[in-house]
C-alpha cells in the first residue's frame, strides 16, 4: 500500500511540473486545447470577461471610408491680384533708385491659397469670403488633377461665406450632413489644403458648439474642433464620420501660425442658407430693427436695478427706425426675440436676422420693472452699418 502511495504521488509531482513547463513555454497548448472544447466557430480569443454593468464596443479603426466619399469634392483655391499701382512708378527719381525691382513690385500679382467644397453637381461651391476677398482670378484644382477657372456668384462677408461656381463635367458633390443632430464629442474630419502640400485629412471630435462672440465675423455661431487646420485650410470641409458635410472650416486660434488644437467652422445649416439667397437673389436678406445693443452685464443689472440677469441693453434706437416705431428705446432690455430667447449681443443679431424682413415679430423687453412685449414691424438689414441715435 504505502510502495502504491509513492507511487502515486511521484507520477502527480510529474505530471504538476510537466503542466508549469508548458503552461510557462508552450501557454497557446493549453488554449487551443481549451478551445476545443467551445462550439463551433468560437475561439479562446473572442471570450473576455466584461464587467457588470459595462458595454461592449467596436472602436471604428479607420474612417478611410469617410475621407474616400469625402475628399474628391474638396478643392484647392488659388488666388491673384494685381497690386495698386504706386503713385510714384513714373517718377523719375523712383525709377533710378529702385529701377527693373519697382517694375516687377508692379506686375507681380499678389497669389493667396485656400480651399474650397463642391456642393452641386451644377458646379456651386463653399469657400471663405476672405479666400477670394478681392481677387482678380481664381482657380480652382480638384483631387483628381483637373483645374478650371472660377466665377464668383456671390459673397457675404457678415458670415465670411463665398460662393463660386466652375464649368466642368461629372463633377463629385459632397453630401450635406445634418448640423441639428451634431453633439460634442462627435468625431470630425477637417480636409484641405493646409500650406498648398495639397489636400490634407486630419481628425479630431467637436469640442464645442454655438462659439460666438469671437470678433471673426458679425454672425457667429461656430462649430468649434481639436482636428488640425492651417492656414490654407480656409474654405475646407468638416466632415462626419460618414463623409458628411457639417460645415466650413474658417478660423483658427493660434499663437504661432499653426494649429493649436482650437479650430473654428461655419455650420453647414447657415452656409446653406446664405448660398440659396446669393444664388437666387444675389445677396442675403436679413431682418434688422435699428438698434445699437451691449452685452448685459451683472454690474449693469445691479446699477439699473433689473430684475434679470441676461439678455441685451439697447443703448441706442435709430430714429424712425422699426424698433423706434415699435416703441423701444434706450435702455430696454431685450430678452426674447418672437419665441428665441437673448443673452447676448451675437445671439440679438443672429435671431433678429433669422426672421423676414416687412413681417411684424413680438421682442419682449424689460423696462426698469416692466416688461413689456413690442411688436416691430422688421426691415432689410442694409449692406452699410446706420449710424444711429442716443
Amino acid at each position: 500500500m504505502r510502495r502504491t502511495w509513492l507511487i502515486f504521488s511521484q507520477a502527480v509531482t510529474v505530471a504538476v511540473a510537466v503542466l508549469f513547463v508548458v503552461a510557462t513555454l508552450k501557454p497557446d497548448w493549453l488554449q487551443r486545447r481549451q478551445a476545443s472544447g467551445l462550439p463551433s466557430g468560437i475561439s479562446i480569443n473572442a471570450v473576455q470577461p466584461v464587467a457588470l454593468g459595462s458595454a461592449v464596443s467596436n472602436p471604428v479603426s479607420s474612417y478611410s471610408a469617410a475621407a474616400k466619399r469625402a475628399t474628391p469634392a474638396v478643392v484647392s483655391i488659388m488666388t491673384s491680384k494685381m497690386p495698386a499701382r504706386s503713385p510714384h512708378a513714373n517718377d523719375p527719381w523712383f525709377q533710378f533708385f529702385f529701377g527693373d525691382r519697382a517694375r516687377q513690385l508692379q506686375e507681380e500679382p499678389q497669389i493667396g491659397l485656400g480651399s474650397g467644397v463642391i456642393v452641386s453637381p451644377e458646379g456651386y461651391l463653399l469657400t471663405n469670403n476672405h479666400v477670394i476677398e478681392g481677387a482678380d482670378e481664381i482657380e480652382v484644382m480638384l483631387a483628381d488633377g483637373r483645374k478650371a477657372r472660377a466665377k464668383l456668384v456671390g459673397a457675404d462677408p457678415d458670415t465670411d461665406v463665398a460662393v463660386l461656381k466652375v464649368a466642368l463635367d461629372h463633377l463629385p458633390a459632397i453630401v450635406f450632413g445634418n448640423t441639428d443632430a451634431v453633439q460634442v464629442g462627435d468625431v470630425v474630419l477637417a480636409i484641405g489644403n493646409p500650406f498648398g502640400v495639397g489636400l490634407t485629412v486630419t481628425s479630431g471630435i467637436v469640442s464645442a458648439l454655438g462659439r460666438n462672440q469671437l470678433g471673426i465675423n458679425t454672425f457667429e455661431n461656430f462649430i468649434q474642433t481639436d482636428a488640425a487646420i492651417n492656414p490654407g485650410n480656409s474654405g475646407g470641409a468638416l466632415v462626419d464620420a460618414n463623409g458628411n458635410l457639417l460645415g466650413i472650416n474658417t478660423a483658427i486660434f493660434s499663437r504661432t501660425g499653426g494649429s493649436l488644437g482650437i479650430g473654428f467652422a461655419i455650420p453647414v445649416s447657415t452656409a446653406r442658407q446664405v448660398m440659396e439667397g446669393l444664388i437666387k437673389d444675389g445677396q442675403v436678406t436679413r431682418g434688422w430693427i435699428g438698434v445699437e445693443p451691449r452685452d448685459l452685464t451683472p454690474e449693469i443689472a445691479e446699477t439699473f436695478n433689473l430684475p434679470v440677469k441676461q439678455g441685451v441693453l439697447i443703448t441706442g434706437v435709430l430714429q424712425e427706425g422699426p424698433a423706434s416705431a415699435g416703441g423701444m428705446r434706450p435702455g430696454d432690455v431685450v430678452v426674447r426675440v418672437a419665441d428665441t430667447p437673448v443673452a447676448n449681443t451675437s445671439q440679438l443679431l443672429t435671431a433678429v436676422a433669422a426672421l423676414k424682413p416687412k413681417t411684424a415679430a413680438v421682442i419682449a423687453v424689460q423696462r426698469g420693472e416692466k416688461s413689456l412685449e413690442l411688436k416691430v414691424t422688421v426691415a432689410q438689414r442694409p449692406k452699410m452699418p446706420v449710424r444711429v441715435e442716443r
